[in-house]
């Protein structure tokens, strides 16, 4: 009888010793221990059972994302101009009845297309879709303002559709990845998936306010999974898709550009040209690819479609900054009237020097540790300098910095997991302003106490005040006092300190958003409160970010 292969029976052997730790290990160490979301998920924890976990997880994403979407949307009933819903609803209208050399310069007036041309052609997929079902939802200038439920329901459709596409596989990946080498227990690895899908502010802008941020957010995750996997040039062609898709994924353009610098040219050996070259080809034939439809069907003026879609992209006329923000030039605004004092030009130059100079040392260390396990610190600290320094931020665009900032939950460090449960809350906190004129306070509220309460930062006063009938599992009637207090806070009393210290100022801000009228003479009083709370939030988060990053550098996937 023939002999069974060695390795392999040594690679079985390993993979179910592994599996026997994993579930032998202290459920009290695990991350997202005392929460109702581990005490849900408990009953699969076995890697056998994982396949449910996540059909449970997406399931309820979906869930949540069409009760948000019950609600109303930016620019509900406010005509002429309504909201972004109506600008999203005109893409794809426009998209679909007018030739690609018109598409960038239609209707400037009113919702002109300025996003570039993948988020062209996305709504001309969705309109040609919609149009089959129903054709006068898009109908050229008639359908202007639609609001029936028919084109409601197929708009907040799309979304979940482009959501389930792009975004979620790619997290569900990435948590698999992250998990494994940390050697997390597949129900650890699956929390942690929850927290970054069911993060509110994402769920809130694109399902209630109203826009598609999941498919530039899925790309981008997308590129970091091939950064992972070491497959480079898919990389960046992942990475330049998400521009093409958005132009904020620039925010993220310097560390994706260090890492595929340093890998070609320092690691594993110095300069790869092979690689080098993968990586060149692979981001202008991408780019090529993008643009190459406004360039053939440009009529007469193709290289003129092309310019005006550049155009459209990058808005500077409309100054540093339009509604209130929580970043650097809102905030110090109220002392400095930049616009009196300087000229547009002078602006576009001051933020773009402060917003190098903010991401210049992420970018450095990654050139010289481009190590796997520092990527979402870098992107949160290159993409945090954009939000706060650079020009023409909006309130949505923390977004964009909260993607590495929520891909950090499957850090096994409880310091790390309250640092993120903090920063997410205040990021949200920021978007209350823009949900309240959207209509959708309910929904606010809501997936604030939620979220917080699936993950388990109110599992402080849960064994006390609760009957265990509400606490399923075993973590949340059994919690001990350690576990439950470092569930919550840092172990850094200074840190403690500043987030406790923002809790209360965000209550008393909501108390007298609520209870007082502005005055008349500074009808956005509590808005700028509420933008300078979260300005100095994001500043100390940044540092923090920072510290990380220099403190991780030289250490490994292991040693974290």
């Amino acid at each position: 009888m023939a002999l069974p292969n060695t390795s392999t029976g040594k690679k079985l052997v390993k993979r179910h010793d592994k599996s026997n730790n994993l579930e032998k290990q202290d459920d009290g160490e695990q991350p997202f221990y005392a929460s109702p979301l581990f005490d849900f998920l408990y009953p699969f924890k076995s890697p056998e059972s994982q396949w449910v976990t996540q059909y449970v997880i997406v399931l309820f994403v979906l869930i949540i994302s069409t009760a948000i979407g019950l609600g109303p949307y930016s620019g509900f009933n406010t005509p002429p101009m309504f909201g972004d819903f109506e600008a999203q609803r005109h893409w794809l209208e426009i998209t679909q009845h007018l030739p690609v050399s018109k598409w960038y310069w239609f209707d400037l007036d009113y919702w002109g297309l300025d996003y570039p041309p993948l988020t062209a052609y996305h709504s001309y997929i969705l309109g040609k879709i919609g149009s089959f079902i129903w054709p006068s939802w898009f109908t050229l200038n008639e359908s202007r303002g639609m609001e029936a439920d028919g084109i409601k329901n197929y708009m907040r459709f799309t979304v979940l559709l482009s959501e389930v596409i792009c975004y979620i596989p790619g997290v569900l990946y990435f948590t698999k990845w992250a998990g494994r080498r940390r050697n997390q227990s597949p129900v650890s690895q699956s929390i942690a998936a929850a927290a970054i899908l069911f993060q509110p502010s994402l769920m809130l802008i694109d399902h209630g306010h109203f826009q598609y941020n999941c498919v530039m957010l899925g790309f981008t995750v997308l590129a970091i999974n091939n950064l992972l996997d070491e497959l480079y040039a898919m990389a960046a062609v992942c990475f330049v898709l998400s521009i093409c898709f958005k132009q904020m994924s620039l925010y993220y353009a310097p560390i994706f550009f260090a890492i595929l610098l340093s890998k070609s040219l320092f690691y594993p050996k110095w300069f790869n040209i092979a690689r080098l070259f993968a990586i060149g080809s692979a981001t202008v034939a991408t780019f090529i690819a993008m643009y190459a439809p406004l360039y053939v069907f440009g009529g007469g003026a193709s290289l003129q479609n092309v310019l005006q879609s550049i155009r459209r992209i990058f808005p500077f006329a409309r100054g540093i900054f339009e509604d209130k923000v929580a970043n650097f030039w809102c905030v110090t605004n109220i002392v400095f009237k930049y616009k009196k004092l300087f000229t547009q030009e002078e602006l576009q130059l001051y933020s773009l020097i402060a917003t190098v100079v903010g991401f210049l040392p992420a970018v450095i260390i990654t050139i010289f540790h481009p190590k796997k396990h520092l990527i979402p610190y870098a992107l949160t600290a290159c993409s945090m300098s954009f939000y706060l320094f650079s020009f023409q931020v909006h309130e949505k665009t923390i977004l964009v910095p909260l993607l590495p900032i929520t891909l950090m939950f499957v850090s096994s460090d409880w310091n790390v997991l309250s640092m993120i449960f903090w920063i997410n809350n205040i990021a949200l906190f920021t978007l209350w302003p823009l949900l309240k004129k959207d209509g959708l306070v309910l929904q606010y509220f809501v997936c604030f106490i939620m979220y917080n309460w699936l993950l388990g930062n109110f599992s402080f006063v849960t064994p006390k005040f609760l009957p265990k009938s509400v606490t399923p599992g075993p973590s949340m009637s059994n919690v001990s006092s350690h576990y439950r207090r470092r569930s919550l806070l840092p172990d850094n009393i200074i840190w403690k300190l500043i987030i406790v210290a923002s809790y209360i100022c965000m209550l008393a801000i909501h108390i007298v958003d609520y209870a007082v009228p502005a005055p008349s003479a500074y009808p956005d009083l509590w808005v700028l409160f509420n933008c300078a709370l979260g300005f100095g939030c994001f500043v100390l988060f940044w540092f923090w970010t920072y510290f990380k990053l220099f403190t991780l550098r030289n250490k490994t996937l292991q040693d974290i």
